[in-house]
This record gives C-alpha cells, sequence and structure tokens, in this order.
C-alpha cells in the first residue's frame, strides 16, 4: 500500500519501554517504569541468524490458515525462519515458555480483537503454545466471528474476534455507514482478562474491497475523509471506551502496533523489485528508508492520551525490516495474487507474541 498520501510524518524518538513493551497513558501520558522490569529499548535492534529458529515446524500446526503456510505453499528459501530480534541496549528476549505461559493465564481468557493481522498473530500464538506443549489437549471453534482455541485442562481460552475497524459498520437505508464514534462490538470483549487490539489496514481499501459506503460522526455525514484522520477518531472512539468502561485491575489491554506492508519497494530504497516478491533477508538498516508510519504515529498519539495503562506492542520497526517474511505468491490465492501484508509462519509475529508474553511475565500477570 506504501506510504499513505496526505500523512504528515513526524520525527519522534525512540520510545522507552518495559522490557519488551511500551505502558503508555496514565495521567498526562506519563510512562511507567519500575525497578522490577528495569528498562530496555527492545523497539530498536536488529535481526540476527540464530540456528535454532524457528520457535516450531508449521506442519505440526494443522490448524494453521492456508494462507500463512508459505512452505507448505511452494516457498523454496528457508532462510527467513532463521532470524531472531535482537534489541539494542545489552538486553533480550525471553525464549518462550508455552507451559508456563498457560500456568500464567490458567483459568483466563485472552482475546485478539481486529483484522488478519490479529488472526496473523493469534494463530502465531496458538502454534507456539501447541508446539511447546503438545501433549495438551486443545479445542478450535468458530462461530459469528469469535473463534476460541481453548486448553480445557489450563482452563485457557486464545481468541481472535474480527473487527478489523473496531469502529461499527451498519447498514442503513442509504447504504452501509461506517459510524466513527460508535462501539457496540465492545460488549463482546468485556470480561475478557487480557485484550490486544489492532486496527489499520481495512482504513486503506476503496473501491469494491470498502465495507462501507459513507461515513458518519454524530450527526455529520460524509463521502469519504482522509483516511489517518478517520482511523485518528476512531482510535479515541476506542480508548473512550477502554477509559470509561475497562477496570485495569481485572483486564491487561494491549495494542498490537501497526504492522507495515511491504507493497511499494521504492519505501526501503529497492525501486526496481517486485514488491516483496523473492526477498530473502531483512534489511541491514539502522533506520527505515521510508521514515516512521504514519499510522504508528496516530496510535501512540492516542495512548498517550488515556488514563488506562495501554501497553503498546512497539513492533512497527523490527517489522518494516522484514522484507522477506511475507507470504508474497506463496499465501493466498497461490501465484495469482501478491501478498505482502501477511506474514509466513513461522515468522515474524512470532515475535510480536514474545513481546506479549515477555510483558505478561514482567508484570507477574
Amino acid at each position: 500500500m506504501g506510504v499513505f498520501g496526505g500523512a504528515i510524518f513526524v520525527v519522534l524518538s525512540l520510545l522507552v519501554i518495559e522490557r519488551a513493551v511500551t505502558t503508555l497513558g496514565h495521567a498526562k501520558g506519563e510512562r511507567e517504569e519500575t525497578a522490577e522490569t528495569g528498562s530496555c529499548d527492545a523497539s530498536a535492534g536488529t535481526w540476527v541468524y540464530d540456528s535454532s529458529y524457528p520457535l516450531y515446524n508449521s506442519s505440526q500446526c494443522p490448524f494453521l490458515e492456508n494462507q500463512f503456510k508459505c512452505l507448505e505453499n511452494g516457498r523454496h528459501d528457508a532462510g527467513y525462519l532463521k532470524y531472531r530480534w535482537k534489541p539494542a541496549g545489552g538486553c533480550d528476549l525471553p525464549r518462550f515458555d508455552g507451559r508456563g505461559f498457560l500456568s500464567r493465564l490458567r483459568g483466563k481468557k485472552l482475546m485478539f480483537v481486529g483484522d488478519s493481522l490479529s488472526l496473523n498473530q493469534w494463530q502465531s500464538l496458538t502454534c507456539m503454545v501447541h508446539t511447546a506443549v503438545p501433549e495438551a489437549k486443545y479445542t478450535s471453534t468458530t462461530v459469528d466471528g469469535l473463534s476460541n482455541f481453548s486448553f480445557p485442562e489450563y482452563g485457557v481460552e486464545l481468541m481472535f474476534f474480527r473487527d478489523a475497524f473496531l469502529v461499527d459498520i451498519v447498514s442503513t437505508s442509504t447504504g452501509r455507514a461506517l459510524q466513527l464514534d460508535s462501539l457496540q462490538n465492545a460488549k463482546l470483549w468485556e470480561g475478557t482478562d487480557v485484550l490486544v487490539f489492532n486496527s489499520w489496514h481495512w482504513w486503506l481499501h476503496v473501491g469494491r474491497k470498502q465495507p462501507w459506503d459513507y461515513i458518519q460522526e454524530g450527526n455529520k455525514t460524509y463521502k469519504d475523509m482522509d483516511r489517518l484522520v478517520a482511523y485518528e477518531k476512531a482510535l479515541n472512539t476506542w480508548a473512550k471506551w477502554v477509559d470509561s468502561r475497562v477496570d485495569p485491575s481485572k483486564t491487561t489491554v494491549f495494542y498490537q502496533g501497526v504492522s507495515p506492508d511491504h507493497a511499494n519497494a521504492s519505501d526501503w530504497g529497492q525501486p526496481k523489485a517486485d514488491a516483496c516478491l523473492d526477498q530473502t533477508r531483512p534489511l541491514a538498516v539502522s533506520r527505515y528508508p521510508a521514515g516512521p508510519h504514519p499510522a504508528e504515529l496516530v496510535a501512540e498519539k492516542v495512548i498517550r492520551s488515556m488514563t488506562f495503562p495501554v501497553r503498546l506492542l512497539n513492533v512497527t520497526y523490527l517489522s518494516q525490516l522484514r522484507v522477506d517474511g511475507h507470504p508474497s505468491v506463496y499465501g493466498f490465492g497461490g501465484h495469482r495474487n501478491m501478498d505482502c501484508s501477511h506474514w509466513c509462519l513461522a515468522g515474524v509475529p512470532d515475535t510480536w507474541n514474545l513481546f506479549l508474553y515477555q510483558s505478561l511475565v514482567a508484570h507477574k500477570f
């Protein structure tokens, strides 16, 4: 999709995060740090070769969506599986302990809410856990957009609810309205112990892929508007719901961060390349040539304004470097379609889940 036209790029200093994540929010947007976790800028770093990777073999997870199974779909190179994220600053992400993860979440529910990038991360996590604890029985169901991968022995439910915009799309007599100030699906999220939200990619769709006909905000109607502006308005609606309806003593809230696409090779200085096709290794640069992702800057801005301590999984930069991690022609639709938005599994979303895991460990969840 490339860089969103008209977006204002702002140079931000790298966020200081608690070990693997940033805790944003609180009064006046103050960052929270504890002596227990120390501080480590895990959002900055490099991809290093690690012969012990990947964390799992995708063939051992029969429940994975076909579009993420790149090797099974004919991808010949496997070097992309051998990279581990090494944060700068002398710290490191932990190895994933699936049994420990289930023990921490015993009797609890974790839900990913968002688009197919949330699906990507949810499937990564379920495969990581299943591979680590293969003897643990699991059930997998999908009803009305809610998928539930559960481990009955532990009473753990890992869920995915598909909601690409977070705010509502409703059918009216004049067409489908994208309501920037309405959040009716939120009632389905209440009572969940851990929520991981995501939204962005569907905000860029136009034409036949656009699932709405016009935009509503209050009593005003718009045929269209700057998509980055609309995204910010929707995130502010989500933020107000979190601040007013979620109890931080009972529910932990994450924002996934924005997953970048690699549809425009000019973004990383290879204008003659065919998007992400035939990319076989991460970029070895200290700064992504196209700069910060505009939608990520909006998400950070909204989260800073909140009183609820939302934890940002600050994975955008590390994902920008992984031009090699997409299905390209080895995903959904086979060789007929190029996919430079989703990620192969095993792959980059596994590292997103290490950020998630580290935060739960650091905060003694």
